[in-house]
């Protein structure tokens, strides 16, 4: 799955080489959130029954794991396909490059503006005009700020996708202090064996 022009990681010769509408995914991105909160509402009165108070930290919390769970199958799926022509990575800080330049240019058309490290394993990604927010308008800042939050657990689950495929576990937290910007934490889980 790829945007209207090809892109660099994009094969010519490839017969299962697909093109998307953006627009087409910036509204399933826009619908992924409330759809996951109605599915989660939709579950929980099932399993309790009709009467039952749905409890708002329970719910989101389903609601995190689901996002978070579609990502990561995201981010693994373009990985295995968009990495399979290009030579194996040998140090992390490459993986994440990767992600930043090809894999963020396939999703969201633009490159991550900042990568930071500090070489323990913490990598810290800004994107500036994070393109799923750049439309998003609410009638105050911080009523906007509290809003964005699940919307940026999708995001989250994509890159944790991507650096599996590539061998890498990871925990990732992302915020935002201003909209459009989102800043993304990436920890390294070392495995001690």
């Amino acid at each position: 799955m790829s945007f209207e022009t090809p892109l660099p990681p994009y094969n010519a010769s490839d017969p299962q080489a697909t093109f998307l509408n953006s627009s087409c995914f910036d509204l399933l991105l826009i619908e992924m959130v409330p759809f996951a909160y109605r599915l989660a509402q939709q579950l929980t009165v099932e399993r309790s029954g009709a009467n039952t108070q749905v409890d708002e930290e329970e719910q989101r919390e389903a609601v995190f794991r689901r996002l978070d769970a579609l990502g990561y199958r995201v981010g693994q799926g373009l990985v295995e396909r968009f990495s399979r022509d290009r030579p194996r990575f040998t140090d992390t800080l490459d993986m994440i490059k990767f992600l930043c330049k090809d894999i963020w240019i396939l999703v969201f058309r633009k490159q991550i503006d900042n990568l930071k490290t500090n070489h323990r394993g913490v990598y810290v990604l800004t994107d500036y005009s994070f393109r799923p927010f750049a439309r998003m308008s609410m009638s105050s800042p911080s009523e906007a700020l509290a809003r964005v939050q699940p919307f940026l657990w999708f995001p989250c689950g994509i890159i944790r996708g991507v650096l599996a495929g590539m061998g890498i576990e990871a925990t990732v937290q992302a915020e935002t202090v201003e909209l459009p910007g989102v800043t993304f934490q990436i920890k390294t889980v070392t495995t001690n064996i």
